[in-house]
């Protein structure tokens, strides 16, 4: 319990309910039945509300799409993954042993989901305006440092533009393979671009991520090929 009131001083809220924190914590290995996913489905909604309305009143004159790009950077895997691990949550987390001697305390998708579990908890357990505090506290220094100019278009966006703006066929995706079980799964994408008879392909833990990473070697190429 005293190791939990750390990560409580850490995180900026006490739970009335500790059950909820050790529950928010629980990785799904420890048990298919009691973990944190259904937390994790709650959190992520709610830290998509909570961003979105910061960011549109802190950017009144930003277009839908500069309040999307923000959004998508703040609320994406890999920061939520570095908040979670300012905060401490990877030495707390409940994994089973499998997990543990694997690493996963440290996994980028494990301690993103965390992290979403825990606002998820923090929404049950307080409501959802001490919800909104705790979260603005967590992302309060990247919400200084975002601006509508400061976040580029992903990678298939950019690639799209690119290519329409040169008259060229639109690329085409295609998932090669898909191995190991969900939710390890990992995706091969290939990304095509038919009338350049070139093909770039990327692995990832999602199709989408695979997809970016793939549209952005065919830019890399292009830029370098121009």
């Amino acid at each position: 319990m005293d190791d939990l009131d750390r990560l409580t001083r850490r995180l900026g809220y006490q739970f009335k309910d500790p059950a909820l924190l050790q529950l928010a914590l629980s990785h799904r290995s420890v048990s298919r039945r009691r973990n944190n996913e259904r937390l994790e489905f709650l959190g992520d909604s709610q830290l998509s509300l909570i961003i979105s309305s910061e960011i549109f009143h802190r950017f009144p004159e930003a277009a839908e799409g500069q309040l999307t790009r923000m959004r998508a950077f703040l609320v994406r895997g890999q920061t939520l993954a570095e908040v979670a691990r300012e905060l401490g949550v990877g030495e707390y987390l409940i994994l089973g042993g499998g997990e543990l001697k694997s690493g996963g305390n440290r996994r980028d998708s494990i301690l993103a989901d965390a992290l979403e579990a825990l606002i998820g908890a923090i929404v049950i357990d307080g409501g959802e305006d001490a919800c909104r505090d705790v979260v603005l506290k967590w992302f309060a220094d990247r919400l200084e440092q975002i601006s509508p100019q400061s976040v580029r278009k992903d990678a298939k966006t950019r690639l799209q533009e690119w290519l329409q703006a040169r008259k060229h066929e639109l690329p085409a995706y295609e998932v090669l393979s898909v191995t190991g079980q969900a939710p390890k799964q990992t995706f091969e994408v290939a990304c095509s671009l038919p009338d350049l008879s070139r093909q770039f392909t990327a692995s990832g833990a999602s199709r989408r991520r695979a997809e970016q990473q793939a549209a952005e070697q065919a830019l890399d190429w292009l830029e370098q090929s121009a």
